[in-house]
């Protein structure tokens, strides 16, 4: 009985040490803002890290005005003087199967700061995997990779409806 209760008791420390191990958002938000009469902007937002440990804000958004879809573009923002992006560089998005996507930099010369990025991503959505993380690998001085969880792609696929 004894042996039978530790094996259990093993069994639901692995199982937790390997779900704790996973990368998880720490915070996901959709939120839905009527910027304007018969405008709509709908909001993804997370708070990830990357592969140094700084935290970023990963926000996808789409506006949406009378019905048709006017932009879907994914913004990611670092902490002021310990980011810069590269503008105007595109943002490479692999796939777990290796595929690499490329998303068109629309901050070329307006960046509003050297810690913000933002991309166009309408084509990218439509061609993500419906079964998998990704990884962003950021143009910056010092290059770094976000991981994005599954739950949090799900979560982006959601916006494309």
């Amino acid at each position: 009985m004894k042996q039978l209760f530790l094996a259990f008791l093993l069994s639901v420390m692995i199982f937790l040490g390997i779900n704790l191990s996973y990368a998880q958002p720490a915070e996901a938000l959709l939120r839905q803002i009527e910027e304007t009469p018969g405008q709509v902007l709908s909001q993804s937002r997370n708070s990830l890290k990357d592969s140094t440990g700084n935290a970023w804000q990963v926000v996808l958004f789409k506006r949406v005005k009378t019905g048709e879809t006017e932009t879907l573009h994914l913004r990611l923002v670092g902490f002021p003087d310990k980011t810069s992006f590269l503008h105007p560089q595109d943002l490479n998005i692999t796939t777990s199967t290796g595929e690499v996507l490329t998303a068109k930099d629309i901050l070329a010369n307006k960046s509003p700061a050297a810690n913000v990025g933002e991309y166009e991503f309408q084509e990218i959505l439509s061609n993500l995997p419906e079964s998998d993380s990704l990884e962003l690998s950021l143009p910056l001085e010092k290059p770094v990779t976000i991981s994005i969880p599954f739950p949090v792609v799900l979560e982006w696929l959601t916006l494309t409806e």
